[in-house]
């Protein structure tokens, strides 16, 4: 396959990068650009309230704007002892401006009294695929990474929560700790874009 251009609608060069390693194991001249690679527009709000409502604005906002099979996630961290939460709030639970260190401080402060055994979580992932207008054109997938909180930050790689999640699959490390191929092989995003990789390539090979 030629060089394809797909646009993902996020300024965060590590998913940017994130998404491209995993998609190009199905569609291998993929080239994922960012928000910061295309001309400005307005962003829709992301008020849906699901993972897979908020990954479809983005993504057919994206198609609109761009002409580009455009990709979109929507993800979060999922706190059984809080009912779910941060959930589909996760990037401003801590408010506005998004900030990842604050985001972190105050979910272990919300956790401090809850015992270890009560501390499972999973990151949940919604990925959305629009390449055109209508329901035809759209291709939702999701996919999940359970484990638990931790009681103290770990880690410099990975973004967002990993610096205080174990994973199931990895434990006694937590995902910020993981080589990338190794948090590629179990995370909810790896999950998500693994399905979608190959339907990608697929409607990528149809434009052709």
């Amino acid at each position: 396959m030629s060089t394809v251009q797909v646009f993902l609608a996020s300024r965060n060069a590590k998913k940017i990068a994130e998404m491209e390693r995993i998609l190009a194991e199905h569609a291998p001249g993929v080239r994922v650009l960012g928000l910061d690679d295309v001309s400005a527009y307005d962003e829709p709000v992301e008020d849906a309230p699901d993972f897979v409502g908020n990954a479809l604005l983005k993504a057919r906002a994206g198609w609109r704007e761009t002409g580009l099979p455009s990709v979109a996630d929507d993800s979060g961290l999922c706190v059984d002892a809080l009912n779910g939460m941060p959930g589909v709030l996760s990037a401003r639970w801590s408010g506005r401006p998004k900030d990842d260190h604050r985001n972190n401080r105050l979910l272990l402060e919300q956790l401090e009294d809850v015992p270890d055994e009560r501390r499972t979580a999973h990151f949940t992932c919604a990925v959305a695929l629009v390449t055109g207008d209508g329901p035809d054109h759209e291709v939702v997938v999701t996919g999940e990474m359970p484990g638990r909180v931790v009681r103290e930050v770990r880690g410099d790689g990975g973004f967002g929560y990993d610096v205080v999640f174990e994973a199931d699959e990895r434990p006694g490390v937590t995902t910020a700790e993981l080589s990338r191929e190794d948090k590629d092989a179990i995370s909810h995003r790896g999950h998500a874009l693994r399905e979608l990789g190959p339907v990608l390539a697929e409607r990528l090979g149809s434009r052709s």
